[in-house]
Parts: C-alpha cells; sequence; structure tokens
C-alpha cells in the first residue's frame, strides 16, 4: 500500500506560497534535466499571474522517499473563503507559510481559524528570512499568539517550525544556519503531518472541487473518504439535498506531478478526479449503489456584497464584444455558479438585469475581468453590502482593517477612516512602519483604498477580513466630488480638453471617441457639470500670437475595474467590453437625469 500525505498550503497574498510549492516541484525532480518549466508554476490562468494572487486553488502531488505527497495550493485572499473552505476538506495537515518581515496577517488568520477548527495539524514555514531588516523570532511569537487566540488544541499549539527561503531554495530549522535544499520541510511533512486514514467499508467521496474538459465534460474532484472507488462502478450521487441520483464512473484519475494519471481503483485517503458523472455540485457525496451514506454537507461563509450586471444598452453597444445579449448574459452567470460556490445570482424584474452575490470587491472583479477577456460585454451598477435584520435592528456587515504606513503619514490615514465610520482599535510601531488596525462597515471600504493610497504617495499597505454583522452605524459620505460628463458624440479633441482644465481632471485622451453621458472626468466641485469635450478650434486664415499657442494637456487618468468599481456612485455604470471600461450615467440625457435625480439620493 503506498503511503499517502494530504497537505493544504495556506498563506497571505504574496508571503511566496505559489515559489514554494514551485520549490518542492523541482525538488523532487519533477523535471527532466534541462526542461524548461519556469515560474509560478501553478499560477497558471492570465489573471492570476497579472495580480500576483492565487484564484483558484490547485492539485498536485510529489514522490518523496516512496511516500506521495498530495498538495493543495489555496487562495490567501479572504474574497476567495468559499474555495479555500471546501479544500481544506481534503487536507490532513497544513503548512502556514508566514513572511520572516510582515508576520501573520489578517488573510491568514482567516484561513487558519478554518484549518484548526477542521483539526488539522500546522507545520510553520517562516518564509523570505534573506530579507531586510527581518524579524523570525518574534514571527514565531506572534504566530503562537494567534494559534492561542484561534482555541487551537495542545497538539496543534507544539507545532514544528521551519526557517527559509523559497526563492534561494533552502528549509533548516534554524534560520541563522541556511541548509542546502528542501529536504528539512519533506522530512518535517513526513514525521508530523498525520498518514492520510484508510477507512474500510462502502464508498464514500465529497466532491470539492471541479475541473472541466471540452472533451469530456465536467470532473468532479474529491478525496476518498471510505472504501474505494473503481472504474466503471455504479454509484449514487447523494445531493445536497439529499435527494439520491444514480450514476456511473467512467474513468478515474490521481494526480501525479503536475498531470494526471488514469488508474482503475482509488482507495480512501487519495485525492482522485471522477469523469462521467451528470449534474453534481460542489458538496455533493459520491456513495454506494445500494446503500448511499451522505457526508456532512460543507457550509460556506454567505455573500456580503451584491452588484447589478446588466447587458451593454450603450451608443457604442456590441463594437468590441462577441457576447452582449442577455441570454449570453444569463448562461455565463449560472455556469460560473456551478464552480463559484461563493457566488449566488439572483433574476430581478428586468429581464436584462441580474443581481450577483459575492464575497467582495476583488471577488466580483476577478469574474467581470475574467468575463471580459472572454468577450462578454456587460455593465455593472455601484457594489451594495447586504443588510440584515437581526432581532428587530438593522444590521450591516462590518470588518476588521489593517493598514501598515509610515509613521509620518498614519494620522491622515487615521482620519480618512474615522469619517467611514472607523473606530481606532490598536495602534503599535512595527519596525519603520505604524500598525493600525481598525473596525469599520463594508460600505466604509469602498472606496477607502484609493484615498488612502493618494494620501500616503502610495506606502500603505491595506488588508481586510469579515468580522461580523452588527447594527448600522450610520451615514458614511460619499465621493466628495462631481463628475465632468459629455454633452455630445463623437470624438474628444485637445483644444477642448485643453480649455477645460481648469474644471477638473480628465479621464479620456484627446482622439478618442465618447458619447453623450459618458463620464470623462472629474469636477473640482461637489456638483456634477456637463462638457462639450468634441469641439474642434473655429479654423481661419488669419494668424494670432496668443491663440496659436501648443496645448498642454495633463495625462488622462486610467483606472483600473476595481478603482472605477469603488468609484462610481448609486446613479452610474462601469460599462465593461474586452477593449474599454468606460464610466458612465445611467441616464444618458441630462433632462432624464434631472427628473430621476430623487431616485438616487
Amino acid at each position: 500500500m503506498q503511503k499517502i500525505r494530504n497537505i493544504a498550503i495556506i498563506a497571505h497574498v504574496d508571503h511566496g506560497k505559489t515559489t514554494l510549492v514551485d520549490k518542492l516541484l523541482h525538488s523532487s525532480n519533477l523535471f527532466r534535466e534541462g526542461e524548461e518549466s519556469g515560474e509560478l508554476i501553478l499560477d497558471n490562468n492570465d489573471l492570476e499571474r497579472e495580480r500576483g494572487i492565487t484564484i483558484v486553488s490547485k492539485n498536485v502531488s510529489i514522490q518523496y522517499k516512496d511516500v506521495k505527497i498530495n498538495v493543495i495550493d489555496t487562495p490567501g485572499h479572504a474574497d476567495f473563503g468559499g474555495e479555500v473552505e471546501r479544500v481544506l476538506k481534503m487536507a490532513d495537515g497544513v503548512i502556514l507559510l508566514v513572511d520572516a518581515f510582515e508576520g501573520p496577517m489578517p488573510q491568514t488568520r482567516f484561513v487558519t481559524q478554518k484549518a484548526l477548527g477542521l483539526g488539522l495539524k500546522p507545520i510553520v514555514v517562516v518564509n523570505k528570512v534573506d530579507k531586510e531588516n527581518c524579524r523570525p523570532d518574534e514571527v514565531y511569537e506572534s504566530v503562537w499568539e494567534l494559534f492561542f487566540n484561534l482555541d487551537a488544541n495542545d497538539e496543534q499549539l507544539d507545532f514544528p517550525v521551519l526557517y527559509g527561503s523559497s526563492k534561494q531554495g533552502w528549509m533548516s530549522t534554524d534560520w541563522k544556519k541556511p541548509s542546502e535544499s528542501f529536504e528539512p520541510l519533506l522530512d518535517a511533512i513526513l514525521e508530523h503531518i498525520p498518514p492520510a486514514p484508510t477507512n474500510e467499508g462502502t464508498l464514500q467521496m465529497q466532491i470539492t472541487s471541479l475541473d472541466y474538459s471540452s472533451f469530456v465534460g465536467r470532473i468532479a474532484i474529491g478525496r476518498v473518504a471510505r472504501g474505494v472507488i473503481k472504474e466503471n462502478q455504479p454509484i449514487s450521487l447523494v445531493k445536497r439535498d439529499g435527494k439520491i441520483v444514480k450514476s456511473r464512473v467512467k474513468e478515474l484519475h490521481t494526480f501525479v506531478g503536475l498531470g494526471k494519471m488514469k488508474v482503475s481503483e482509488v482507495k480512501a485517503g487519495d485525492i482522485c478526479a471522477v469523469v462521467g458523472i451528470d449534474g453534481f455540485d460542489i458538496g455533493d457525496t459520491l456513495a454506494d449503489f445500494e446503500n448511499p451514506e451522505q457526508l456532512e454537507v460543507i457550509h460556506i461563509d454567505e455573500p456580503t456584497m451584491n452588484m447589478l450586471f446588466t447587458i451593454n444598452n450603450s451608443p457604442f453597444f456590441g463594437k468590441e464584444g462577441k457576447f452582449v445579449t442577455s441570454r449570453h448574459l444569463h448562461e455565463r452567470l449560472y455556469k460560473e455558479m456551478e464552480k463559484n460556490l461563493a457566488l449566488k445570482v439572483v433574476p430581478t424584474d428586468s429581464a436584462d438585469a441580474f443581481l450577483v452575490y459575492g464575497r467582495g470587491i476583488l471577488h466580483l472583479s476577478v469574474l467581470i475581468e475574467t468575463m471580459r477577456r472572454e468577450g462578454y460585454e456587460l455593465q455593472v451598477g455601484q457594489p451594495q453590502v447586504i443588510l440584515k435584520e437581526i432581532d428587530g435592528q438593522k444590521c450591516e456587515p462590518v470588518e476588521i482593517l489593517i493598514v501598515d504606513v509610515p509613521a509620518e503619514v498614519s494620522g491622515k490615514v487615521i482620519e480618512l477612516v474615522t469619517q467611514r465610520k472607523g473606530e481606532l482599535l490598536i495602534m503599535e510601531t512595527k519596525g519603520t512602519l505604524q500598525h493600525l488596525e481598525f473596525e469599520i462597515p463594508s460600505r466604509g471600504i469602498i472606496g477607502l483604498r484609493n484615498n488612502v493610497l493618494t494620501a500616503t504617495a502610495g506606502e500603505a499597505v491595506m488588508a481586510h477580513r469579515f468580522k461580523s454583522y452588527e447594527p448600522w452605524k450610520g451615514t458614511i459620505p460619499g465621493r466628495l466630488n462631481g463628475v465632468l460628463v459629455s454633452m455630445e458624440k463623437g470624438q474628444t479633441t485637445a483644444y477642448s480638453i485643453d480649455k477645460l482644465q481648469d474644471r477638473g481632471r480628465f479621464f479620456v485622451d484627446p482622439g478618442v471617441d465618447v458619447y453623450e453621458g459618458q463620464i470623462v472626468g472629474e469636477h473640482i466641485r461637489e456638483n456634477d457639470l456637463v462638457v462639450n469635450i468634441v469641439k474642434g478650434k473655429q479654423l481661419t486664415n488669419m494668424r494670432a500670437s496668443g491663440s496659436d499657442d501648443n496645448t498642454r494637456i495633463a495625462p488622462a487618468i486610467k483606472f483600473s475595474l476595481e478603482e472605477s468599481m469603488e468609484y462610481i456612485q448609486g446613479d452610474e455604470y462601469i460599462e465593461v467590453t474586452p477593449k474599454n471600461i468606460r464610466l458612465r450615467k445611467i441616464y444618458l440625457k441630462e433632462a432624464d437625469r434631472k427628473v430621476n435625480a430623487k431616485k438616487f439620493q
């Protein structure tokens, strides 16, 4: 019987998790001599590589001393918590990766809490000890404190700790004595992580993630909890609500290295991919054909935010996208719901619009960005937090916000956060930075990042995590400045932008097509201003010394998708196409905006 260890790797965004997996794969000699493998092997979709974050968890396996180690790479961002909670069900232990300077961060806390709650055995790796001003010993203390605060049991508190640098490719039990390889970590996994239990009995396997192949359709991935699953075996699919559907396994694959290998049977404890089962959802159980027994259904934290997704109805509709109708939008959103557990789609009164519920701005923006790259055109409204009534009181989601910022600008940050109903809980010095912790309504975080980065010249590091629903904190001031709205459809001219520069800052360059009702800039006052930026210069055959000066235009401000989502107000939409992100008013004509102004107050 092959010995198996199942481990998940958890860490905060950018603490070196995917790099660690790269090095583990290299150290197990998966690649032939001279084979080009590249870096960040597991972050294989474009979005993950560009943002430098893991969005979808992935499975690989390595062989070490006759033991198969299944490694599950998890997202570190709380917005993808739905992804993390279910993949931890496949693991028997976790490697908690912590940066030697930053220490445990809020997102680490979120995932660690889930892992300790499931009773998984942790190994702590303090990474990046080659960085300047790192503080490995203090970080070790703070990890112990974190575990203690999260009610870890005695066995979990007695965790082994390793120090090292994933980038340089070494791990050691003493950070002052670098070793030559990753073997100390692999040995620690074999020593401390319990082997996968082999439970005898009838088949039980919970589907915890999905794969998709254009040849065979949806593939169910999970860990066999009990018994044996065989090729061609008739089975029962037990749905979340207890309904039973009879089915049959067509093919079985286990994970080997970066790929999969076809096998005839998989025993309890191993992770496998099952082909040929229709109509399954994540959380369903594959069980014995005659006497099906359901495993406990995975509970996922509820969404905290929603956004309106609607078809693009701007004057530039259909010029850039391939999929533009409400049928395309409907099919794509419901397809996403099958594999994205924390997402919920609800139809609205209008056939063209859908309310999409998610875990936060990043969670929703990754979906929009993915759709945009696939060739979809759509419009999205302002993100709204989800309110609840608890004991007759209106309640809203509240988050813990952590900001690390140079001491001289910490006052500005505190001022910005308190304006948005944030309360300062902790203020302490960490090296050259000031460490601030606040409690703030989720509404207050929307649009805050831009302001904080502007006030601190881009030096603030922000992270936040959901805490709980608490009573409504009152109104929060919105955007301070109004916007400049285009009066006509046409091409922007340098002449008119130059003449209007004293009115505000522009989001568009000269020579760009705009339409009536499109937002083209930010006004210097708090009201909206309609401007004509397509007017050309009146040409005459007379020369004048003053009027022929060259135009000097400040560069246009370019928003990313998340910045746009944080910027818009209730009466505005973001138009998202494969080539452009434009901001616009919901009502394009000024007369309609005046008539409907009351709706958005």
